[in-house]
């Protein structure tokens, strides 16, 4: 599939899509968020990707928002139809993939950027990082999932400080904070994030995307997230993966999950 705001590429079992709207600092429009859903389910549903990275063009921003034209003049039920929309298509569907993604966040992550690097499940940061939610600043709240994941990472004191300032926070703070998982150099970034996707390919696909199942039922409502936790691990006993990963311990030896 051709794209007109981002770019794919894939290699060595990584898949690493890039926003590429540098003109408008990578904001999120209604087609970019519609190439970026179609770009996660083609590397979800591709068995030899084992992992995602998602960054922007540049160096000057990750996401630097949503595209404020678009949804100037909406109606309160436009409204509710742009948030319930970007849940499904986006935000909620990245945060529930199998194949873990993470956020190389560069550069400013306001709005729904940074309610999208929350989406991904682990966030690398360069030392140049701004985050923030400044919706409040402009008569409106975080829509796309921002005031859930935002307290969940975070604790509630700090995002209603964040949320009600609609600051931005540096790199450095939020590492202090537990919103980002490091901090590294512009430089180093993509290297960083390309490592740590190393270190993950070299284990169980089926294991980890039971785990990401596990964690993720703990913040979901009416859900026994131990109760889900035993299911899954049951479940690992009937996988080719648990017989490798156990003869390979047995006999001393890596491992092979990528036939």
């Amino acid at each position: 599939m051709s794209y007109t705001n981002i770019v794919v590429e894939n290699s060595n079992h990584i898949c690493k899509i890039t926003i590429n709207r540098p003109d408008k600092l990578n904001a999120l429009n209604k087609a970019t968020i519609e190439e970026l859903s179609a770009a996660f389910k083609s590397a979800e549903s591709d068995s030899e990707i084992g992992v995602i990275i998602l960054t922007g063009s540049g160096e000057k921003s990750f996401v630097a928002g949503a595209d404020i034209k678009e949804f100037a003049d909406f109606s309160i039920d436009q409204g509710k139809e742009l948030s319930a929309k970007g849940h499904d298509s986006l935000f909620n569907l990245v945060e529930n993939l199998s194949t873990p993604v993470i956020a190389a966040v560069n550069g400013f992550a306001l709005g729904g950027g940074l309610e999208l690097a929350m989406s991904s499940h682990i966030r690398i940061a360069s030392s140049n990082a701004r985050l923030g939610l400044p919706e409040v600043s402009l008569g409106v709240i975080p829509g796309y999932g921002g005031t859930q994941r935002l307290a969940q990472l975070i604790g509630r004191g700090k995002a209603f400080e964040l949320i009600f300032s609609a600051g931005m926070m540096d790199a450095e703070t939020a590492l202090k904070w537990g919103l980002v998982n490091e901090v590294v150099e512009q430089a180093d970034l993509m290297a960083t994030c390309e490592k740590l996707a190393s270190k993950i390919l070299n284990n169980s696909p089926n294991a980890i995307a039971a785990a990401i199942r596990c964690v993720n039922a703990n913040y979901q409502n009416g859900v026994d997230g131990y109760a889900v936790e035993i299911e899954e691990f049951g479940k690992c006993f009937g996988t080719e993966e648990f017989n490798e990963g156990t003869q390979a311990f047995l006999e001393k030896r890596k491992p092979n999950f990528r036939k």
